[in-house]
């Protein structure tokens, strides 16, 4: 019985001084699961937007409108604050009306900057990056 906690005892500690060697095998590990943490604009949309939007941005006819080469993104500052605040009431996009209810989205500047982007570089937009100080500056409004 001796041998066996003596055996326990030794691999423990050949397990922490491994851990402890200064290998950079660990570090590299935890920079990648820091840089997995922090979703992508293309992980926040299908998390929060994918549900009334649909996978390809073009929404439900009558329903939600679509962000598909949507003429609504023309204008940044509506977009952003949409976003930030939520909406409820008729809205007219690509020349069809939609009059339901946007709940405002609990994302950070920095989560709404990248959703946004993502949607303004995708589903044949080609809008230009949002950036968390735009998006800061529509929230101090």
């Amino acid at each position: 019985m001796k041998k066996i906690h003596a055996l326990s005892v030794a691999t423990v500690i050949s397990l922490i001084i491994a851990s402890c060697s200064g290998s950079s095998t660990p570090s590299q590990s935890t920079d990648t699961s820091t840089a997995a943490a922090k979703p992508s604009g293309a992980d926040i949309y299908n998390k929060t937007c994918v549900a009334c939007h649909q996978a390809n941005g073009e929404g439900l006819p009558g329903t939600f409108p679509p962000l598909a080469k949507s003429d609504f993104l023309t204008d940044k500052e509506k977009t952003i604050g949409q976003v930030l605040k939520g909406f409820s009431g008729e809205l007219v996009v690509n020349g069809k009306k939609f009059n339901n209810t946007m709940p405002a989205q609990q994302l950070t500047d920095d989560e709404i900057a990248s959703v946004l982007t993502y949607v303004y570089t995708s589903f044949g937009n080609s809008g230009s990056p949002v950036t968390a100080d735009e998006v800061k500056a529509i929230r101090s409004k």
